[in-house]
């Protein structure tokens, strides 16, 4: 049986204070298991983001706790955490965070020499994560030349050039049109089945979150509904129901 990778344990999470108070995760516990793909869904403001920083360490919660392979986030230090993230976690945002004056391989590889990677292992790794997303030729160009779909690429391969256990992804494809949507997703679901990569994908799209193996929905900081994902074929869904 899968072990348990993600363990968030009754967390409550408030901003603000006062009037201003707004408490956005409501004594969760939710369960990921290693090598799953969960789709989060859920309205504005009901906690998906604030779920997905909990899980990094960059948000720390007011109660409960947030235990990453055993590991309880919540008694290691900021710059523990900082490591934690390095070594284990892949980020990949709707807006793609691409560094405008670095090249493509340049923005893929400076996690790995952050990390302290020999030179000749972070132009290897680069390759081939690049290659992995399908991006071959692009190298030493900048993101301003890139299609949106292509700096989404380029992303997820700096998400992975760092070989992570888990995957947190943020409406990765909220700024791309449907069919590269598509192409994306593909992706990410691919990493999850041929690398047993932990995916936890935050996203609008009905569709999109039929690419998880279980969606779970929040309302008010609290799981609403925690189901299975029927299994679904894309090419039945129109764009127009992507899009919902």
């Amino acid at each position: 049986m899968n072990d348990t990778t993600i363990s968030l344990l009754g967390v409550s999470k408030t901003y603000g204070t006062g009037v201003r108070a707004v408490r956005a995760m409501d004594r969760l516990t939710l369960e990921v298991l290693n090598g799953e793909f969960v789709s989060v869904m859920g309205p504005s403001g009901s906690g998906k983001t604030t779920l997905l920083n909990l899980i990094a360490g960059i948000d720390k919660p007011d109660s409960g706790k947030v235990i990453l392979r055993g590991t309880d986030l919540t008694t290691l230090a900021d710059h523990q955490l900082a490591d934690l993230r390095l070594r284990t976690m892949g980020f990949v945002f709707q807006t793609f965070n691409l560094i405008p004056s670095l090249t493509v391989d340049e923005n893929v590889g400076w996690p790995l020499e952050f990390s302290g990677c020999p030179r000749g292992e972070v132009r290897q790794r680069v390759g081939e994560a690049l290659s992995r997303v399908g991006i071959v030729g692009c190298e030493r160009r900048y993101p301003a030349e890139l299609s949106g779909g292509e700096q989404q690429r380029v992303a997820i391969a700096r998400a992975i050039a760092t070989r992570p256990s888990i995957l947190l992804a943020d409406e990765p494809t909220g700024n791309l049109d449907s069919y590269t949507g598509r192409t994306i997703l593909d992706l990410l679901q691919a990493l999850n089945r041929s690398e047993n990569v932990t995916v936890v994908l935050v996203t609008h799209n009905v569709f999109a979150a039929t690419y998880g193996d279980r969606t779970v929905e929040l309302r008010d900081g609290r799981i609403v509904r925690d189901v299975h994902t029927p299994v679904t074929d894309p090419e039945t869904v129109t764009p127009a129901a992507e899009d919902q």
